[in-house]
C-alpha cells in the first residue's frame, strides 16, 4: 500500500487535516534548546526527553538538590510518544486492572495503591511548579457497543469495587444521557483514577520544572554510544544537524538512566523485550455550540469503547474531539521510520468510525490526522532493570499507559540507582515482583513478525466474532501473554 496516497483518495473530512500531532502545535510550544557540545560531567546522565527521562530528572533533584543532572533527547523535549498521546493519565500501574491481576495478584492491592499516589502527586506537582498542563480530572468511561461487552463492563465493575474503586454502572439510557451515541449499550464510569491533560503541555511543563532545579536539557541530540570504565559511563552525543555522524559531545556520569521508549535503545538487551508499535490518531475542528449540544458530554471524561481493537477518545480545551486508536500496526524488523507516522488508510477508517459513532456530527472536519509510536512488550505494562553493576538503569514497554505510569517508572529507576537511599536500603517499589520480574521477550525476525501479524488478525476476528477468541488467542492467555489489543 502506497502510505501517502493521492487526494482523489481522501475523504472529505480529512482533505484539509494537517498530517502533524495536533497537541504538538500548540502555541505554547518553547523554541528547541541547546544541542550538547564538548564534554562534559554530572553526577546523574538522563537519555530521553519525554515523560520517563524528564520524571527521572525532576525526581532526581527533589530527592537530591545536590545532584548534577542532565537530559539528552535526541528531537525536542515531548516530540515523540509523550506529545502524540491522547493524554489519558491515569493511575494504572499495570495497564489496567485485568492485566495486573492476572500477573501479580498478591501485589495488586499495593499496586493499586501505588499507583493512586502516583496520580495524585503528579497533580500535586503540577501545582508546585505551576505547569499549565489543562489538568481535568473527569474520569474515564468505558461504553459497551456490542451486546457481548455489557457483561464484561459488569465484571470490571465488581472487581474495581474489591479494589476499592467505585465507578458508576450505566444502563443504555444512562450512558446516553452522559455521551449520546446511538451505539452505546451499557457504560461504566471510573471517575476517579484517570485525569485528562494536555499531553504536550505536561512535557514541556516538566522541562521548564527540571530546568529551574538546575538540571541541564540537551535537545537535537541523539546518543550513539556508551563506554564503562570502573567508575564512570562516558555518553557520546551526535548533534541532529550533523551530516557524518562524528561524536559532537559527551556526557561522562557516575550514573546514566535510560528512558528512551520505543527507540533504539544503547542497551542492546533490551531490543527482545520491546516492539514499536505504530498508533494513530485524528482531532476534530472546535465544535460548535449546537454540535456539542447534539452529543452532550457535560462532564467531559475520557471515554473508550470495549472492543478488542477499541478507539480513545476525548474532548480538548477548545472543544474538539481526539479520536484514535484502533490499529496498531507493527512493520517487520521493529520498523521506525518517520513516513510510518502517516497511514492514509488508517485515517480513513477512523474517520469512518468516527461518524458511525456520532452520526449527527456528519459534516465536522478534522484538522490534524498523525501517527506515533508505542514502546509495547509482552506483558503490556513497564519493565525495569540495571546493568553495569547496577550504575545504569532503564524502565520500558508501557504499552501506551505511560502518561502517568511514567513518573512512578522514574521512581523505580531512581530507587535501582540508589538516589537518595541508604546502601542496601530497599523500597516498598523495589520489592514489587512487577519491578523484580521481566515480560516474555519476543522472538526474532521473521517469526516475530509473523507472530505479531497472526495476534493482530484474531483479535480482529474476534471482535467480528462477538468477542470469542481463538484458539491462537486462548493459547496466549494461558502462556500470560495475551491482550485485547
Amino acid at each position: 500500500m502506497n502510505h501517502r496516497g493521492t487526494r482523489a483518495d481522501v475523504p472529505e473530512p480529512l482533505a484539509d487535516a494537517a498530517p502533524e500531532p495536533f497537541w504538538l502545535q500548540d502555541p505554547a510550544r518553547p523554541a528547541a534548546g541547546p544541542a550538547l557540545t564538548g564534554a562534559r560531567s554530572c553526577d546523574l546522565a538522563v537519555v530521553g526527553g519525554g515523560y520517563s527521562g524528564l520524571w527521572t530528572a525532576l525526581l532526581a533533584k527533589e530527592r537530591d538538590p545536590s545532584l548534577d543532572v542532565v537530559v539528552l533527547e535526541a528531537g525536542r523535549i515531548g516530540a515523540a510518544a509523550s506529545g502524540r498521546n491522547g493524554g489519558f493519565c491515569a493511575a494504572s500501574l499495570t495497564h489496567g486492572l485485568e492485566n495486573g491481576l492476572g500477573r501479580w495478584p498478591d501485589d495488586m492491592h499495593t499496586l493499586e495503591r501505588l499507583g493512586w499516589d502516583n496520580l495524585r502527586a503528579i497533580g500535586v506537582t503540577l501545582t508546585r511548579y505551576g505547569i499549565d498542563a489543562e489538568w481535568e480530572p473527569t474520569g474515564e468511561m468505558s461504553v459497551a457497543t456490542e451486546e457481548w461487552q455489557v457483561p464484561a463492563l459488569e465484571q470490571a465493575a465488581e472487581k474495581a469495587f474489591e479494589h476499592g474503586w467505585e465507578p458508576i454502572m450505566l444502563g443504555p439510557d444512562a450512558v446516553r444521557a452522559e455521551v449520546d451515541s446511538p451505539t452505546y449499550l451499557a457504560g461504566l464510569w471510573d471517575r476517579d483514577s484517570v485525569v485528562m491533560v494536555h499531553p504536550a503541555k505536561l512535557a514541556w511543563g516538566l522541562a521548564d520544572a527540571c530546568r529551574a532545579l538546575g538540571v541541564r536539557v540537551y535537545e537535537n541530540t541523539r546518543v550513539t554510544g556508551l563506554q564503562a570504565d570502573a567508575r564512570r559511563l562516558k555518553l557520546t552525543g551526535v548533534s541532529r544537524s550533523q551530516r557524518n555522524g562524528a561524536p559532537h559531545g559527551t556526557v561522562t556520569a557516575r550514573r546514566v538512566a535510560l528512558g528512551t521508549g520505543a527507540y533504539p535503545p544503547i542497551l542492546r538487551r533490551l531490543r527482545r523485550f520491546l516492539v514499536p508499535v505504530y498508533d494513530y490518531a485524528l482531532v476534530t475542528e472546535p465544535l460548535t455550540a449546537e454540535q456539542r449540544k447534539a452529543i452532550g458530554w457535560r462532564h467531559r471524561q475520557g471515554l473508550g469503547d470495549s472492543a478488542n481493537q477499541f478507539h480513545y477518545y476525548r474532548l480538548t480545551a477548545d472543544d474538539r474531539i481526539v479520536w484514535g486508536g484502533y490499529d496498531a500496526v507493527y512493520h517487520y524488523g521493529n520498523g521506525l521510520h518517520p513516513g510510518l507516522e502517516r497511514r492514509p488508510a488508517t485515517y480513513a477508517t477512523l474517520a469512518q468510525h468516527f461518524f458511525t459513532t456520532f452520526p449527527q456530527l456528519e459534516g465536522v472536519r478534522f484538522s490534524n490526522a498523525w501517527g506515533g509510536v508505542i514502546d509495547t512488550c509482552s506483558r503490556f505494562c513497564a519493565f525495569f532493570g540495571t546493568a553495569y553493576d547496577g550504575r545504569l538503569a532503564y524502565a520500558a514497554g508501557y504499552t501506551g499507559l505511560g502518561v502517568g505510569a511514567t513518573r512512578f517508572g522514574a521512581d523505580v529507576m531512581l530507587d535501582l540507582l540508589r538516589v537518595g537511599l541508604a546502601p542496601g536500603e530497599e523500597t516498598e517499589r523495589t520489592r514489587l515482583k512487577m519491578v523484580r520480574s521481566k515480560p516474555v521477550p519476543f522472538p526474532p525476525e521473521p517469526l516475530r513478525y509473523g507472530v505479531i501479524e497472526l495476534t493482530r488478525r484474531e483479535i480482529a476476528r474476534a471482535d467480528r466474532n462477538a468477542g470469542r477468541r481463538g484458539l491462537w488467542l486462548r493459547t496466549l492467555d494461558r502462556l500470560g501473554l495475551g491482550f485485547d489489543s
